[in-house]
């Protein structure tokens, strides 16, 4: 089997593995779009006329995950770009780039939050009386989001891809901020005033959190960050349990997109022919590629 095989083969299974991706994270966006469109004019509008900033926050939270979603269609289609003189791995860190994205979005949004929250709080002469119909409002928009987030993380885990569960666990957050807005209305059609800013705060520090983990991974990877420990043991076993390979060194990776890009010294006999070598190298190539997380292995042969 020659290199140009292998590399041929590697690149099959990668536009594969893109177009499955692809395909499913534009149907998943597409839902969360039509859904968020809905709910952000609902909660906005409702929660203007009601009275209520947590239903307010929570329409805000949902118009950001329409930005949210186009920047996953803008990313989606942009690793679906072959590789090229520039960026001959191709172009999967566009992945990683809207992970970024999203996160920084969570940040803006739950920091936006917090400080309308914590000016209502503070005088609370600001805070109007919440209408009952805020509450209907949030109790629906929370079943929704669920299902919503349920869908899209099923989708994101079929195909195996990372942006789409950042884009899920967004809608997860919407979610929880409305269950924790419906709690805050209930509180203040109680007499307790302060308990529908009070609301908007725990959500805006619940989406502030998501929003730096995100962030703060996405910066990770771009900075090329290798598989856990766990991953990297898997990746030595196969090679090692490949017969020929008398041991295994310098075994390193580093993630693009939602892929790992192996790179291996490889021990084996010194008195084998090329062909020999080759052909044990090829064939440890091939069990590592086995890990449908694993895009390309570069393999240097050691005599042992």
């Amino acid at each position: 089997m020659t290199h140009n095989h292998i590399d041929d083969i590697e690149l099959d299974r990668a536009d594969n593995k893109q177009s499955e991706k692809f395909k499913a994270a534009k149907k998943s966006t597409l839902v969360s779009v039509f859904v968020n469109i809905i709910l952000s004019i609902w909660q906005i509008t409702v929660g203007f006329f009601s009275h209520s900033q947590g239903l307010i926050a929570d329409g805000i939270h949902s118009l950001s995950d329409l930005i949210a979603d186009f920047v996953v269609l803008i990313a989606n289609k942009g690793s679906q770009k072959k590789p090229d003189a520039d960026h001959p791995y191709g172009h999967f860190r566009y992945e990683n780039v809207a992970s970024l994205i999203l996160g920084v979005i969570l940040l803006i949004v739950g920091l936006g939050m917090v400080f309308s929250a914590i000016h209502k709080i503070l005088d609370p002469s600001t805070i109007p009386e919440v209408h009952s119909v805020a509450l209907y409002v949030a109790l629906l928009a929370l079943a929704a989001k669920e299902g919503l987030f349920r869908y899209m993380l099923a989708v994101a885990k079929k195909v195996d891809s990372n942006m789409l569960v950042a884009n899920a666990w967004h809608a997860r957050s919407d979610a929880a901020s409305s269950l924790v807005v419906a709690i805050g209305i209930i509180g203040s059609l109680a007499g307790f005033k302060f308990f529908d800013p009070l609301a908007a705060l725990i959500v805006g520090l619940f989406v502030g959190r998501m929003g730096w983990r995100f962030t703060y991974q996405a910066l990770q990877d771009l900075m090329d960050r290798g598989a856990d420990e766990e991953t990297l043991e898997e990746i030595k076993q196969v090679l090692v349990s490949t017969p020929g390979v008398q041991g295994v060194h310098d075994l390193k990776t580093r993630r693009s997109g939602d892929y790992l890009l192996v790179d291996v010294h490889l021990e084996i006999k010194g008195d084998l022919t090329v062909n020999e070598s080759h052909e044990i190298v090829v064939n440890a190539r091939n069990n590592v590629l086995q890990n449908k997380q694993i895009l390309s292995v570069m393999a240097h042969v050691d005599p042992a």
